[in-house]
């Protein structure tokens, strides 16, 4: 089973800067697609940013500019750095695989527990 733990969360001024890592078991690492989620007290799940096995990237538009996802496959760890922070930016922020197994089936995903990153004013 593949596990991911984050690190890195914490509490930052408005402006501030933080990076997240998460760390993933796994012996295919560099085949997975990752993303980071972010969910608020109160709101839906929703993904922040998105990194295919080739690095390509999507982000959501709230955090275009701001937030970079990156990958090293060399240590099984995915980041976001994540610079300009907001009020808003807070929530607990889950790191997320998605790995195919079998060509003819839909991805698996796996969950990490969770960082939190609390933006004071």
């Amino acid at each position: 089973q593949v596990q991911l733990v984050e690190s890195g969360g914490g509490l930052v001024q408005a402006g501030g800067s933080l990076r997240l890592s998460c760390a993933a078991s796994g012996r295919t690492f560099s085949t997975y697609a990752m993303g980071w989620y972010r969910q608020a007290p109160g709101k839906q799940r929703e993904l922040v940013a998105g990194i295919t096995r080739g690095s390509s990237t999507n982000y959501t538009d709230s955090v275009k500019g701001r937030f970079t996802i990156s990958r090293d496959n060399a240590n099984n760890t995915v980041y976001l750095q994540m610079n300009s922070l907001k009020p808003e930016d807070t929530a607990v922020y889950y790191c997320n695989a998605a790995i195919t197994y079998r060509a003819a089936y839909p991805p698996r995903s796996y969950w990490g527990q969770g960082t939190q990153v609390t933006v004071s004013s």
